[in-house]
């Protein structure tokens, strides 16, 4: 009876707040970094704007897949809650230490490095100031979401609306400001760089398009908190996923216009270059501070969801319950918001040693996210062969194609994320393996606490008669 009167997430977000949400963690800093190496890899500029279409695509079937999921089994731990329910909890459990040591610790660290190397440039301190404003960008924020839900989701709706407008400037200073740049942005003089050989360069291209959208997965851990969640998860994760393909494709679009494809490949910092053609060296600035708010959206924005993976995975360990526990002042999962930051700040000083944090930070996390993506893609296929009989709120479209799709789309990005990486990936691989001994303190399921679910649904006991009767 006492784990019932503890608080528990409620129902507090709007489908316009998980679509902003939503929307902030996928158009982050990716979109700014990420054109030039997928220029690199394709040999023309139509294949430039397909492979970006085609990365949406793919992304619009993962949420498809998901939809299904968290409209089914909404709940505040997302995918720790799917692994759970189609593979048992020590697979779900082996998923949270993942998450909780390399998968949403690992992301937090890589784009805190990004916005450290962004601010470093307006404020040097020296050569260790990127870890630093990437250490001190973590408190902040861990700080603002420790303090409550509404302070969290407020600054995020503030830096998504900034971070769209900075998106939108650079769409129409592209399209319209200046036809026919070309090469007019300073790198006409250099010879032009052939891309690599067909076979290998299209799934290059797409490892780090892919990579740019990466994050829409987070919007299930919102349906803990999100209003009639079955009904509307569907609406978000469709919605903000046309959203981010409409924004992606146009800012390439934009970004090719000016630069040409020639100018792409040869640009580190393509959104500042063509900036500097079409507004001059002050054009180079704003874009330079449109990306830390970039930055701090996306960063923001997966910390307020990460943190629900930490107090799922609390609720069902004899160890640690401290983490499980949820703030009913603020409405956040607040100890998990500390045990967050602490990890994601041993990662940056580990980052720090490198000579480039972001990229490490990437090798590290990428097999192990993709795997875990893999598993829940099948869980789809578990769930609906488990319980042939139950009624879902959403049905993936034209299954059993779509989620098929998804799972080989996963298996690819898997192998690529071990073939074409660096020895990082190997050691977040070595780190999950490490957390095998978790496993010897999950709870007994007749200790385990009552799931959440969405207030006033019956959903536990749904799910508890399906168990009962598959």
């Amino acid at each position: 009876m006492t784990d019932r009167k503890q608080p528990e997430p409620q129902g507090i977000l709007s489908v316009f707040d998980a679509i902003t949400i939503m929307v902030g963690l996928v158009l982050g800093v990716g979109i700014f970094r990420t054109p030039s190496i997928v220029a690199a890899n394709v040999g023309s500029e139509t294949m430039f704007v397909l492979v970006w279409v085609l990365g949406g695509v793919v992304t619009l079937i993962g949420a498809l897949c998901y939809a299904e999921l968290s409209a089914a089994h909404p709940n505040a731990g997302g995918e720790y809650h799917f692994l759970s329910r189609a593979y048992g909890k020590p697979a779900a459990m082996m998923f949270g230490w993942a998450r909780c040591t390399v998968i949403q610790t690992g992301a937090i660290a890589g784009v805190a490095f990004m916005l450290g190397d962004y601010v470093a440039q307006l404020a040097p301190i020296g050569p260790y100031g990127p870890a630093i404003y990437a250490a001190l960008s973590v408190i902040v924020l861990t700080a603002v979401n420790v303090a409550g839900t509404i302070a969290g989701k407020n600054l995020q709706l503030l830096v998504t609306f900034i971070e769209v407008a900075a998106v939108v400037a650079i769409i129409l200073f592209g399209l319209f400001g200046l036809f026919g740049a070309g090469d007019a942005g300073g790198t006409g003089e250099r010879a032009a760089v052939a891309p690599p050989p067909e076979s290998a360069a299209l799934g290059m291209a797409m490892i780090f398009v892919l990579l740019t959208y990466g994050g829409w997965n987070e919007a299930a851990y919102l349906t803990g908190e999100l209003r009639d969640a079955p009904r509307n998860i569907a609406k978000v994760l469709a919605i903000g996923t046309a959203i981010l393909v409409v924004l992606y494709t146009l800012a390439n679009v934009a970004l090719l216009s000016v630069l040409g494809l020639d100018g792409l490949r040869q640009s580190s910092a393509v959104a500042a270059d063509m900036m500097r053609v079409v507004a001059g060296p002050t054009g180079e600035i704003v874009v330079t501070v449109a990306i830390v708010v970039a930055a701090v959206s996306t960063l923001n924005a997966t910390m307020f969801t990460g943190a629900r993976g930490f107090y799922a995975m609390a609720r069902d360990m004899t160890v640690m319950q401290w983490i499980g526990v949820w703030d009913g002042r603020g409405k956040a999962p607040a100890n998990g918001q500390i045990a967050q930051g602490l990890v994601a700040l041993a990662l940056i000083g580990l980052g720090a040693v490198t000579r480039d944090g972001f990229k490490a930070m990437v090798d590290y996390t990428a097999p192990v996210f993709w795997g875990f993506l893999l598993l829940v893609g099948l869980s789809v296929f578990v769930l609906r062969r488990r319980h042939p009989h139950r009624q879902l709120p959403f049905r993936v479209p034209l299954y059993p194609v779509t989620p098929i799709i998804f799972c080989l789309t996963c298996l690819y990005m898997l192998y690529a994320s071990l073939m074409y990486t660096g020895s990082a990936a190997w050691i977040g691989v070595a780190v999950l393996a490490a957390g095998a001994p978790v496993l010897l303190f999950q709870r007994r399921s007749d200790d385990a606490p009552l799931q959440d679910a969405l207030p006033g649904t019956l959903l536990p006991i749904q799910e508890k008669f399906d168990d009962d009767h598959a």
